[in-house]
Order: C-alpha cells, then structure tokens, then sequence
C-alpha cells in the first residue's frame, strides 16, 4: 500500500480496510476514501460528511471514528491532474477498499466512457445494489408508497455495459455486420442493415450466477422472503433467458435447504390440498391447457413434477416450503406494473444490468425520486457507494439540492462496515426531519406546510434530531 495518493498523505490516526477469507476487516478507525463529486456534488458531500461524522460521534461516544481521505475524479480531476481518472485515485479505492462518491460528469466529446461504469469495471463491482424504500413524509406519486420496499441486485459488468460496440459506418461496424449476413445469417431471413450501429450484448453463467448468488445471500441474512429473477427471456432466449436458467440453478443447486421456486411452490401447495392427487393432475393444475400441448411436452411436466415430489417433497412438503425464501422469475416489463399493483409481493429484484437500470430508477420515483435513493457497487472485497442523481451543475454551489442520496448512501456504508447503531440513527432522524417538514426545494414544493431549507441546513436539522 502506498502512503500517499495524488500527492495527499493518508491519514495518520486512521488503518485501512482489510479483506481476508471472503470477510472485511473493519478497525475502529477506517480511512474510507471519498470522491466529492462535479456539480452539486459539492453541496452535497460537505453536508453529508457532517452527517456521518455525528451519527458516529454520537453512536460510538468517540471509540469509532472514520477517517475521511479525498481521492479524485472528474471535472476537480481533471483541472488538478489532467485527467478524468486519475490511476492514484483508483489504487486508492482498490487498496483502502471501501468508498463512496458524489454524482460524476461523464466527459463530453466522444472516446471517454462514464467515470462510473469505468470504477466498476475496473474493481470489478459487479454487483449494483439499490435498496428502495419508503420514509415517512416524502412525497409520492402513488397512493400507497409504504408498500413497496425492494432491494435490486443489478449485474453490473455485461450485458449492453460491457461496452462492446461498433459505429456506424466504422470498418470494425461493417466486418462484423459482413460477418453476420454472410455466415451466422447466410440463408436465413434475418439480416442486419449495412448502415447500422452494432453492439454487442454478453450474459456469462459466471457474471449471472455470483450476482444471483450475491442477491440470494443478502436475503438470507436479511430475512426478505423472495427473489425475483427479472429477465426478457421471452425475446432473448440465449441472453436474458439464460440469465433466468442461470438464476434458477444457483437457487436449487447451490441453497436448496433455504430456497424454493415458484413452480415447486405450486406443485407441493396442490399436494397438500389434494394427498391423493396424481402426477397427471398435478401436472395439469401447473400448467393450464396441458392436454391440448404435444405429447413429449405433457411428459416432461408430468416428469418434472415426479422429480420435485422425489427430490424435495420430504425436505420441503408438509408445508416446510412456507418457510423457504421463494425464488420466482418475471418478464421485465411486467415488473413495472407489478411493482405499482401489487409491490408488497416482491422484497429482492435479481436482474441483467439494462433491466436493473431503469427498474432502480422507476422504483425510486414511487417512493420520492432520485435525490433520495441510494446506491452502492460491490465486489468481492471491494465496495464503493455513490449517489444515484447526476450533478445538475445549474444548482452547483447554490446550497439547495437535496443530499438525501448521499446521506442514505452514507447509511448503506456504515451497514456494510457493520456500524449499525450509527447507520439506524441516520436514517431515523433524517425520516423525522422530513416528518417535521423542513426539506429541500424538490420536497417542499409538493408538500403542504412544509419550510424549505437548503442543503446544509437539511443536514443541520438531522444531526439536531439524533
């Protein structure tokens, strides 16, 4: 480990995070690295750090302490080192291993991709995990947003983020669309245009399987009753379809005593409700319309159902299966209105990284929006936790914007360190706050009564409140 990063020496009175056998290591004084953001990033972390620094205080009486140590990225970067990134501010985060960041520019001009899809790749964060969750005053668009609190697992390496793309009109564009009519495509009625874009969109068994694992632990440890596969394997049978497979054999492959899925749900439920129930009839209740299906599709449902009974119905009948965590799949769109019609029915979102994009950002907007939802990209011994809004550079330095999802960001660390007792008292007296209705503009405007403060004093009013 180096002693100092962009020329800044580390924190004399503080230790690193260490990572040994799959377990942090986590001292009394951790120095966690932080990127202060562009834009209103700038607002936001000052507030935010006083925010954590006095949970901690007031948590731990002054036997814990974090000790904070700026890296850089973005605009402050690049006017300071010349660079969007620089390589001491990723040693940074690699050797000091936990971190979190305020919202990053993604440089304007062609050839420079996000600073954040950059961070993950890097680190190898392949797991985006996004918790959504309801506080108590916030305003929503839906009349009950107390119903839907959901924890989203995003695969955060592949898919359309593993970057692999051609321009239009590039030679690489057009070997590889040469490639693809010519002999994957040759004598077939498919064709891709000669004059298109073409990107290219990997799922692995591996990227799928450790992010599923990830997701099915998180509700072990946490007690949430279902994981839902969330795929567009009806379209994409080789990719999103695999993902779901993928998805299923981690559950009963490698949790099978903790783990139950959907359609062995049923097939146990309809063997408790009828003992005497054939396979057949089994069969037929799992699957409307089975006598109108071609023979060899009734005789691999009447087989899947003897092998649920012969393999788990000892472990898991009797009603046993109640009291597994239900692992089910749902087609990605669907999950958008199921999520606003029946939102208490899903607790863990297992998703590809498309999917998990707009499934994060269109579930926080039911619970008060971006300016209040908390992120974090995790690998294995590796974690850094960031701000889910973008910089909306016209409030910059204007102490206005709302540091909700820095603060709960914070909240997400200081859980994963294992700091409960501070990460519980932050949320709680940022909920009272907001009860009290002294919120930022994006609040104020939509809530009766309430008093808008800025950026500081929204952080001001918290620590008042612990």
């Amino acid at each position: 480990m180096q002693n100092t990063y962009n020329s800044l020496e580390l924190p004399k009175n503080g230790q690193p995070i260490e990572y040994k056998d799959g377990q942090f290591a986590v001292p009394d004084n951790p120095i966690i690295p932080y990127i202060e953001g562009d834009g209103t990033g700038r607002d936001i972390w000052k507030a935010s750090q006083r925010v954590f620094d006095a949970a901690v205080e007031k948590s731990y009486g002054g036997k814990r302490a974090i000790r904070w140590f700026e890296i850089f990225a973005g605009e402050k970067a690049y006017r300071r080192f010349n660079t969007w990134l620089p390589d001491d501010s990723v040693s940074a985060a690699r050797d000091l291993r936990v971190s979190i960041k305020g919202p990053l520019t993604t440089p304007v001009g062609g050839g420079i991709r996000s600073l954040n899809v950059a961070l993950r790749q890097i680190l190898d964060l392949y797991a985006c995990v996004r918790p959504v969750k309801y506080y108590q005053g916030v305003p929503s668009p839906v009349k009950h947003p107390e119903k839907l609190d959901v924890v989203i697992f995003r695969e955060n390496t592949e898919d359309v983020y593993a970057g692999v793309e051609f321009k239009q009109g590039s030679e690489e564009a057009a070997r590889l669309i040469s490639f693809l009519n010519d002999d994957l495509l040759k004598g077939g009625k498919k064709k891709v245009r000669a004059d298109s874009g073409v990107g290219i969109k990997p799922i692995s068994i591996f990227g799928t399987k450790r992010l599923v694992r990830y997701a099915i632990r998180h509700a072990l440890e946490t007690g949430r009753r279902t994981v839902t596969l969330v795929h567009k394997g009806n379209i994409q049978k080789f990719t999103e379809g695999a993902f779901r497979e993928w998805g299923y054999e981690v559950a009963t492959g490698e949790f099978r005593a903790q783990t139950v899925t959907e359609r062995e749900s049923w097939i146990l439920g309809n063997v408790e409700a009828n003992p005497g129930i054939s396979i057949e009839q089994n069969a037929a209740l799992i699957e409307p319309g089975i006598e109108f299906a071609p023979q060899s599709f009734r005789d691999s449902v009447c087989a899947e159902v003897k092998g649920v009974l012969d393999s788990i119905g000892k472990s898991h009948g009797n009603g046993a299966w109640k009291s597994k965590i239900l692992v089910n799949d749902r087609i990605a769109d669907s999950i958008f209105q199921q999520i606003i019609i029946r939102p208490s029915d899903y607790s863990v979102l297992a998703t590809s990284n498309l999917n998990g994009d707009y499934i994060s950002d269109a579930a926080a907007a039911q619970v008060g929006g971006l300016g209040i939802a908390p992120g974090a990209n995790i690998g294995d011994g590796y974690a850094v936790f960031e701000a889910t809004h973008g910089t909306a550079p016209k409030y910059a330095d204007k102490d206005v914007i709302n540091p909700g999802s820095v603060i709960l960001s914070g909240v997400m660390l200081l859980d994963f360190i294992g700091w409960k007792e501070a990460a519980k008292l932050i949320e709680t007296s940022m909920e009272k706050t907001i009860q009290q209705k002294f919120v930022t503009y994006d609040f104020e405007r939509q809530t009766a009564g309430a008093t808008k403060v800025g950026t500081s004093e929204f952080a001001t009013r918290i620590i008042g409140n612990m």
